[in-house]
């Protein structure tokens, strides 16, 4: 079906890639059709595609890996895949505590370091992970956001912690019941908490960013224990445990 507008079929593209990516009708993994696949299903060129591809990169709205293809959100770090190989020696509450503990010090970094167009990507994060259409969605923009900020901190050691909880907290199990710990009410605190991390950001305030980035942190995990305390009644108390046989 050809796009009929009177916008600019670039800007078209755009808006229907963002409709795609906020409706969740993609992959687990956040990646994307093929520039063919979404040119037929837009009944665009493969031109129009790729340039409004090129608009949400820009944007930090999606990323690129040659030979993989384009993804929603930002890239994880690839030193988070040694996460596999401790995720049975940690466990849920053990994982809050040290994002307690290092992200609240990447946000006030982030705020001495972030660059103006990364403060505009955070907002464009956040708006996405706040409209997000369902558990998926909202857990695809919300790492995003976290990543993104742990990422313009620019401190190497820094982000490969980071990104070792990152990994780690992808659990399958973890993140159904953070889903069951959201509700429309609680999504509205986290994007009004996530603001207040993004304006502590833009104004430089490193101070003003660790505390919110704390506040915010401390919001979830209050939120998160009771449905973590019925998942281990549930489960037994070996989902809060490292495995006695590690």
């Amino acid at each position: 079906m050809n796009i009929i507008s009177s916008k600019g079929p670039t800007e078209q593209v755009r808006g229907q890639l963002l409709a795609l990516i906020k409706s969740g009708d993609i992959s687990s993994d956040g990646k994307l059709p093929t520039e063919r696949a979404l040119a037929d299903r837009f009944g665009v060129g493969r031109r129009f595609v790729r340039q409004a591809l090129d608009m949400l990169e820009a944007e930090g709205l999606v990323w690129r890996k040659q030979g993989k293809g384009t993804f929603a959100g930002q890239p994880s770090d690839p030193m988070g895949d040694l996460a596999a190989k401790i995720t049975g020696e940690t466990n849920a509450l053990e994982v809050m505590e040290a994002r307690l503990c290092i992200e609240p010090e990447l946000a006030a970094l982030c705020a001495q370091r972030m660059h103006p167009d990364e403060v505009t990507r955070l907002r464009m994060l956040a708006q996405r992970q706040f409209e997000a259409a369902d558990a998926q969605a909202v857990e695809l923009w919300d790492g995003s956001l976290h990543r993104l900020i742990a990422q313009c901190a620019r401190n190497r050691p820094l982000l490969t912690a980071f990104s070792l909880l990152d990994k780690i907290r992808s659990n399958r199990d973890w993140v159904t019941i953070r889903a069951k710990g959201r509700d429309g009410a609680s999504l509205q605190v986290t994007h009004s908490e996530h603001l207040a991390i993004i304006e502590a950001i833009a104004a430089r305030h490193a101070e003003a960013a660790r505390t919110a980035m704390r506040d915010h942190l401390e919001t979830r995990f209050n939120a998160l224990l009771g449905e973590f305390d019925k998942a281990a009644r549930e489960k037994g108390e070996a989902f809060f445990a490292a495995d006695p046989k590690t």
